[in-house]
């Protein structure tokens, strides 16, 4: 909390050094992402206590993932902004070099020989309207050099502080996912909500030849959780759904991949260890691995629609269970990246590690529809 407190203060006086100088201020990008992580760290503290232990995490890990992304972001915006102005510095280095040996001179002279000039008096009234003129715009090219010196130092300040910071939220959002899992797990003492025949998925799974048959397959199956009915209604989402993992679209809807293949639903990309929650109130028709789609979990949010998430690494439903929207479903596969992972050498490149895949298609009736209808857009 130290760290993060002279996290903060470094991040507004740097937001007010460089107020000037750009509208796309990498303090401020960093100074959000602070604040964000400082509610995570407190929001894992009481999730130790919380009733609901699993709702409290999951927004932890909500919170360390946005203020993780916001932090890199703004370490960007800052190297970005960093190398502009040494840039500059680089280009008009003999420029700079003839103003400070100017203003070094300036200084070390006495007032009074300033004044004197060989060719007499009218040399001197000359020589101090030129300087009259010229002094002005030097006092103007010296401030702003200061300006920029000064912001030199803060953000280079800026980033050496930040990276502390982001080793203390990766090593938090770590303990969340695995507290999380943890509560889960511990959730599987309770008797399920909803009875499911397990016998007739196994044999589904064994036979499956392909995703479609399996969803197909998974419809015949008379499943139906307790409360239900009493839900509100699914088709009054349409446009109103939240992605179900934070990343972004890879492919859209009937899109080719890089080999060609297309797919009648959207392939999302996120993070490594993302993780993953339900878009709305659904019951879990199958939870587990299926051909080479990795784990997979079908979601029925109403008896004519089913939502299918392909590519998950850890689980933390199992069929029969009943989600609520932004229940956690897994986790991403994948290995959380180091700090210096995080950090991209070139701060032209993207700001975040979008390594992993998940399929994501939506069945109504039992025929794919296109989920772009239905989901909010998300800016990334």
């Amino acid at each position: 909390m130290r760290r993060l407190a002279l996290v903060l203060a470094l991040l507004g006086t740097l937001a007010a050094a460089m107020a000037p100088a750009q509208t796309e201020n990498p303090a401020l990008t960093a100074q959000r992402a602070a604040q964000m992580l400082e509610r995570a760290t407190l929001s894992m503290a009481e999730a130790t206590d919380a009733q609901d232990r699993v709702d409290a995490l999951t927004e932890t890990i909500r919170a360390y993932e946005e203020g993780l992304a916001a932090l890199r972001e703004g370490i960007r915006r800052a190297a970005i902004r960093e190398r502009s102005i040494t840039a500059v510095f680089e280009a008009q280095q003999g420029r700079l070099g003839r103003l400070t040996g100017v203003l070094q001179s300036m200084q070390s002279v006495p007032a009074p020989l300033l004044l004197i000039h060989p060719t007499g008096p009218v040399g001197t009234a000359r020589a101090g309207m030129i300087v009259s003129d010229v002094t002005p715009a030097v006092a103007a090219e010296a401030r702003e050099l200061r300006r920029q010196l000064e912001e030199l130092a803060l953000l280079r300040a800026l980033q050496d502080s930040a990276m502390g910071q982001l080793s203390d939220g990766l090593t938090g959002v770590q303990e969340a996912r695995v507290a999380l899992s943890q509560a889960m797990a511990d959730r599987r003492t309770l008797p399920p909500r909803v009875a499911a025949d397990t016998e007739a998925l196994m044999r589904l799974t064994q036979s499956a030849e392909s995703l479609d048959g399996f969803a197909t397959a998974i419809r015949a199956l008379d499943v139906q959780g307790d409360g239900m009915n009493s839900l509100p209604d699914f088709a009054d989402q349409r446009g109103a759904l939240p992605l179900p993992v934070r990343g972004r679209v890879l492919h859209g809807y009937g899109q080719a991949d890089a080999a060609g293949i297309t797919r009648p639903g959207l392939v999302l990309i996120a993070e490594p260890r993302a993780l993953v929650t339900a878009p709305w109130h659904a019951t879990v028709r199958y939870a587990g691995p299926l051909l080479d789609y990795g784990n997979v979990a079908l979601l029925e949010p109403q008896g004519d629609h089913l939502l299918i998430f392909a590519g998950m690494g850890e689980m933390f439903v199992r069929a029969g269970d009943l989600v609520s929207a932004g229940d956690p479903v897994g986790l991403m596969p994948g290995q959380t990246p180091s700090r210096e992972e995080l950090i991209v050498a070139d701060p032209q490149a993207a700001s975040e590690d979008l390594s992993q895949t998940l399929y994501m298609e939506l069945r109504q009736a039992g025929e794919p529809v296109d989920p772009t209808d239905w989901f909010m857009p998300q800016d990334q």
